[in-house]
Order: structure tokens, then C-alpha cells, then sequence
């Protein structure tokens, strides 16, 4: 697709850094997703560039980018920066353009961002004070319990019950586990009760009323989360198409617009 325009989104968090490309109609053309490393900078770029190989194109051919994310400061090949905040939104608002309640789960912190029937928004939530809740506490736990971060979902479908968590701390909760091993807990559902206590977390941050659409690498790789959390809800939950990406493509679409 070389000569086409084509616009740029990159989100260095703190886990993961991610690369997406946006042609003239807002069609995601190609992606990049990756570790972040120490050097934000080269991270941002080696995903950006293997984001636009993709699909067919080089480094000068994008007609802007933006980036956002914890270290979208880093990013010096990027026109601007934009908040995770506005890119989440966006992203969010241009799949389901209405009144919605956006829920993030990433790496390191989680966001609650409410948006009107015009995307903009009404308030918004982020705990940054703590692990419990996010993606570093799930990565934490399934270390301890000898699981690779790839089975978390499969393990808690298979849970007869869901085992309950007493802590959201990590370090505590890592002793409450051994404890539940020791009193005969199946690993399934010991699982199905960390990805639980994840949920509940969430629930406790914010009213989550209306529509809800979760987005971020969590939920792309446990949807399972999404379900727990429509249980407790008692109504459905969407997730986001390109889920560990909506805060590249949210910022791809803001170049675009500005």
C-alpha cells in the first residue's frame, strides 16, 4: 500500500510498547506489539517500523504521528503527544460511538473513563497506587504459582468454583495462595479468584453504569475478564476490537483528525 496516506499511533507503556497504522478511512493496516525495554526511545521505533513493514511501507510515509503512553515524552520521531486518557477515549468512542463507560486494565495502572453520547468525556478514574488490579499482579501471582501468564485464561474456565481472596495486596496475596494449596484448592480455581479479585478491584474504583467496553492487553489475552466482570454486572461487556491496542490506534486517529 506504499503512496497511500497513512497515519501513526505509538503507546510506550510500561509493560508493553505498541505501533498502529490508520489508512485514510481509519482502517487499522498494520500493528506492532512488543516489551518495552530500557530504551523507550529504540522500543518505540523498532515498533513502529515493524508496524509499517507490515503492511508494505517505510518510516517516512506516514503523514503524522502521535504518541501517548508512560514514556510517549521519549518518542522524538512523533508530531505530538496526546494523554493515554484522550487516546483510550478515542479509540473507544470510534467502535462504539455512544454513550459508553471505558474500562482499561493494562500493565501497571487502570483507567475508568466515562464518554458521552459525543465521545467526550464525563470523568474519568486511574489507580496508579498499587499493583492489585492490573497486569504486573496477575504476572506477579502466576509466577509464584509455576503458571506461564498464557494460561491464566484457559485454567480459570476450567474452575468448578472461584476460590476467594481475602487481600488485594500482592505480597499478601501470594502467602494466601500457598495457603489455599495447602487446604487442597485446585489450581483452576484458585485462578478463576485472582482473576476475580481483578474485577472487583475495578468495580471498587468507580460506578461502572451504562454501556462498558474493556480494552487493553489484559483482556486481549484473558477474556475471560470481561465475563467475570458482565457476571458481576449483571449486564454485557464489550470488548474492544484490537483490544491491547486501543491507546496506538486512539492516537493514530487523533493525528489524523488534527
Amino acid at each position: 500500500m506504499s503512496g497511500s496516506i497513512v497515519f501513526g499511533g505509538v503507546d510506550v507503556g510500561a509493560s508493553a510498547t505498541k505501533a498502529a497504522i490508520l489508512d485514510s478511512e481509519f482502517r487499522l493496516t498494520g500493528s506492532d506489539v512488543r516489551k518495552t525495554g530500557i530504551n523507550f526511545e529504540a522500543c518505540a521505533q523498532e515498533a513502529m517500523n515493524s508496524a509499517l513493514a507490515s503492511c508494505g511501507m517505510k518510516s517516512g510515509d506516514p503523514a503524522r504521528i502521535f504518541a501517548t503512553g508512560y514514556g510517549r515524552r521519549n518518542v522524538t520521531f512523533a508530531h505530538a503527544t496526546r494523554t493515554e486518557i484522550a487516546c483510550h477515549s478515542r479509540a473507544a468512542y470510534h467502535f462504539f460511538p455512544r454513550k459508553i463507560t471505558v474500562v482499561d486494565v493494562g500493565g501497571q495502572d487502570n483507567k475508568i473513563i466515562h464518554l458521552d453520547s459525543q465521545g467526550r468525556r464525563d470523568n474519568f478514574k486511574m489507580n496508579r497506587k498499587c499493583a492489585a488490579g492490573t497486569g504486573a499482579f496477575l504476572e506477579e501471582v502466576a509466577q509464584r504459582m509455576d503458571i506461564a501468564l498464557s494460561e491464566i485464561d484457559s485454567l480459570a474456565r476450567q474452575a468448578s468454583h472461584v476460590v476467594h481472596m481475602g487481600s488485594y495486596c500482592t505480597v499478601f496475596t501470594k502467602t494466601e495462595i500457598l495457603s489455599h494449596l495447602r487446604a487442597g484448592e485446585k489450581v483452576p480455581d484458585i485462578v478463576a479468584g485472582l482473576v476475580d479479585s481483578v474485577v472487583k478491584r475495578i468495580i471498587e474504583m468507580d460506578p461502572l453504569t451504562g454501556e462498558v467496553v474493556i480494552s487493553g492487553g489484559v483482556v486481549a489475552h484473558n477474556p475471560i475478564l470481561a465475563d467475570m466482570l458482565a457476571s458481576r454486572l449483571k449486564h454485557p461487556v464489550h470488548i474492544l476490537p484490537h483490544a491491547q491496542l486501543a491507546g496506538a490506534i486512539g492516537a493514530a486517529l487523533l493525528a489524523a483528525e488534527e
